[in-house]
């Protein structure tokens, strides 16, 4: 079967214990896979009264049952997701998917593959979001206020202001500042 699918998806598949049950489901997991989108790691299980795959990506948890009569999908994006829990039994387990204030319990999670994946959501989740670049504070007060100076100067802060880098409302406050000189 492996050897129809992706790279990324034939080798999650690889590492299941058993597949039984879930053939279809992961034959047909590219169709709801995002564009570049890279699967990480699969497990059966149980979410609602459907049985299928749970999907770890790059980006999301993906739950997919696709039976006979149709198909139905729910995704976490990672953004969403607020907290992750595991409980294991004898042999299976259930993974806990708390996000935007929803609650979602999958059931039937193969142990191992379970406890793996809820600790690769975690550190993912986790991680500190990416440092936001803020341009710095733009001073036009200590220029000379020659009248082709200020008409520069307004010509500069209307691409700043375009660039989004300074707002509106501080474009007109300095233009207003600017024309005054004149």
């Amino acid at each position: 079967m492996t050897e129809d699918l992706r790279p990324d998806i034939a080798a999650a598949a690889a590492l299941l214990p058993s597949t039984l049950g879930s053939k279809r489901e992961i034959r047909k997991l590219i169709e709801h896979l995002w564009e570049d989108e890279r699967v990480e790691q699969l497990s059966t299980g149980m979410y609602g009264k459907g049985n299928g795959i749970l999907v770890r990506t790059d980006r999301r948890l993906l739950f997919l049952v696709d039976g006979w009569t149709g198909a139905t999908s729910e995704d976490f994006p990672f953004t969403r997701i607020s907290s992750v829990q595991w409980s294991s039994g004898m042999l299976m387990g259930t993974v806990t998917i708390f996000a935007s204030g929803n609650k979602a319990e999958i059931k039937n999670v193969h142990k191992e593959i379970g406890k793996n994946m809820v600790d690769a959501v975690r550190a993912t989740i986790s991680r500190p979001a990416p440092p936001i670049y803020t341009a710095p504070p733009v001073s036009l007060s200590s220029a000379p206020s020659g009248g082709a100076d200020v008409f520069e100067q307004l010509r500069k802060l209307g691409e700043l202001r375009d660039a989004g880098v300074v707002t509106v409302a501080e474009f007109d406050a300095k233009k207003a500042e600017l024309l005054a000189r004149l």
